[in-house]
């Protein structure tokens, strides 16, 4: 795991971008999408396959980066929940801010693990 803590409190360290590393860190930040992430691991080293490009599998690892990025960072966190609880939220207006919220919460985590 690296060492990079810029953005105030973080659970953990952000993981390197490798498949066991960014395992070990979601058994820390969020356990309970374990299966999850297996079945989208398998899912993507079969399309890599059937497909013959790794693009599936660069895709899988950046997805999980994103996300472990958002649970390790409880700033993001709160914002991703908050935002994602009003998705369906009756006044139109209120919807479309949370949907903006999530957006720039999935693009700011995206960044921070693109570096």
């Amino acid at each position: 795991m690296s060492t990079q803590a810029d953005h105030g409190h973080e659970l953990i360290p952000r993981p390197e971008q490798t498949p066991d590393a960014l395992r070990t860190a979601l058994a820390v930040v969020a356990p309970g999408r374990l299966d999850e992430m297996q079945a989208t691991k398998d899912d993507a080293f079969a399309r890599a396959v059937e497909w013959q490009s790794l693009s599936p599998v660069r895709s899988w690892v950046l997805t999980w980066a994103r996300d472990i990025e958002i649970a390790r960072r409880p700033d993001l966190s709160s914002r991703f929940d908050q935002a994602r609880s009003r998705l369906e939220h009756e006044n139109p207006a209120i919807a479309r801010e949370a949907l903006r919220e999530l957006s720039t919460v999935l693009d700011d985590a995206m960044k921070a693990v693109r570096g």
